[in-house]
């Protein structure tokens, strides 16, 4: 025992530390990590080595230690695990697709900074626009989300300092009743038809202008959701139910669909969108979108339904939201007052 203290290099005795321990071998050494449970062991020809793999180990095995995965990656289980619970699935997946695309996915997921974001931001600036940016830096935030609160693949977000691109004020055009009128007579609408997709596109056309109801909502509306003066949206954007009150010329447009089809307006997005823009040119309606109609069909509403019903009708949490609908001035509400 002459010369043995216990401890560094002795090859008498096993060498300890509080997680590992060495044993020299022959010409090798022997190492053992023990964590939470776990037991992991392997051989090595010098001590420095197995030192190296006892600390690597230790970490994996109790947390400390990230895995080596690339953004494309985490992109991809998020894409594949988490966009099929949202209700938005088939854009998601667009936009991670695109994403997986640009270089900065090729990334350690660990490694991406706030710098390299700005980046990629100031790249995709130049090619597309501020609110397209915006809606990728919400969805790649979710995935860096994902990636530090559920599968620890890192321990910051690094999008915390970036700043999102300035939008551009939100789209609030007001369309005319000649406009309205135009453009469903150039989609076959004269005395309420529906035997056509393009009649039907006119008819949703003419519904979205009476509800205030998004385009993707009355496309998915069905029967058994139909009532007498209401229609019942099980799901809407924001992740809840609404009742939508019919107008008396909505109830009408209702009445013209025909039974035991899919959906009421059996119209698929694509279909829609395609004889909806063919329409607008045709009718020679400049700067028109199908989404227009919602905002119009708010201001309309606005005139006959106070702000908390209104917010009720269209699905608003926060009816501050609506107060542009509300404008007035002062000569106006004077005359309210008599």
């Amino acid at each position: 025992m002459s010369g043995c203290n216990g401890v560094g290099s002795c090859a008498c005795f096993p060498i300890f530390t509080p997680m590992a321990s060495f044993e020299r071998r022959g010409k090798a050494w022997r190492v053992q990590v023990y964590v939470n449970g776990e037991r992991d062991r392997a051989t090595f020809p010098t001590k420095q080595q197995a030192a190296a793999w006892a600390l690597q180990r230790e970490a994996e095995l109790n947390g400390t230690r990230l895995p080596d995965r690339t953004f494309r990656q985490a992109i991809e289980r998020y894409r594949d695990e988490v966009s099929p619970t949202h209700k938005g699935e088939r854009w998601e997946v667009l936009r991670l697709d695109a994403l997986s695309a640009h270089r900065i996915a090729s990334k350690p997921v660990a490694a991406i900074t706030g710098a390299d974001v700005a980046t990629w931001k100031a790249e995709r600036l130049e090619a597309v626009a501020a609110s397209t940016v915006a809606r990728e830096m919400t969805l790649m935030r979710g995935v860096f989300e994902e990636c530090r609160r559920h599968w620890g693949w890192v321990r910051e977000n690094p999008m915390a300092d970036v700043k999102w691109p300035k939008s551009p004020p939100s789209r609030k055009r007001r369309v005319t009743q000649d406009e309205v009128d135009r453009v469903a007579l150039a989609l076959g609408v004269t005395e309420d038809e529906a035997r056509t997709a393009e009649n039907r596109t006119g008819l949703a056309w003419l519904f979205a202008i009476e509800t205030a109801m998004r385009v993707g909502e009355i496309l998915a509306l069905t029967w058994e959701h139909v009532h007498p003066r209401h229609v019942h949206l099980p799901k809407t954007k924001n992740g809840e139910s609404r009742d939508v009150p019919l107008s008396t010329r909505a109830v009408e447009i209702l009445a013209a669909l025909p039974r035991g089809r899919p959906t009421c307006f059996d119209v698929r997005p694509a279909t829609r969108d395609a004889l909806f823009r063919d329409a607008v040119a045709r009718a020679r309606v400049p700067n028109l979108h199908f989404h227009d109609s919602r905002a119009e069909a708010i201001w309309r509403l606005s005139k006959k339904l106070d702000v908390l019903e209104l917010a009720r009708v269209i699905g608003h949490r926060d009816p501050r939201s609506l107060m542009i609908y509300y404008d007035a001035d002062a000569d106006a509400l004077a005359a309210k007052l008599g």
